[in-house]
């Protein structure tokens, strides 16, 4: 059964009124779609402290907190600041995200100027009190 597909052309079914989406056009426009979201800010101001630690850990960062304070630029930092992505895909979609993140992060300024003053900095690498 071919679904109405040619055998050499990895494409999804016409469902746009005569075009056809390939494959690497949907992964495309996915990946630009979830950077246009402004990953940064929405993992720091939406997401809890643990999630965004848990991000960035995951991407082995350097950085040890991060200031609730335009949060989403310094996460995207924190995530530049990390070892290199092997595959080099990262990198754009986190430049663009500098920018987008930027944005939003001026839209949510009051709120993280009130969070940074009552709960602090967001800590990466957290280790328990002595004691």
């Amino acid at each position: 059964m071919n679904c109405g597909l040619k055998d050499h052309d990895a494409s999804l079914p016409d469902v746009l009124g005569g075009q056809t989406l390939t494959l690497k056009m949907a992964i495309a426009s996915g990946a630009i779609s979830l950077a246009l979201t402004g990953c940064g800010t929405v993992a720091t101001v939406l997401q809890d402290d643990a999630a965004a630690a848990q991000g960035l850990r995951r991407q082995k960062t350097y950085c040890q907190s991060i200031p609730r304070v335009y949060s989403g630029l310094a996460y995207d930092f924190c995530v530049l600041n990390a070892p290199p992505d092997p595959t080099g895909i990262l990198v754009p979609f986190v430049l663009l995200d500098l920018a987008l993140s930027g944005a939003l992060d001026t839209v949510v300024l009051p709120y993280t100027i009130y969070r940074q003053g009552k709960d602090g900095n967001i800590r990466i690498y957290w280790r328990p009190a002595r004691g």
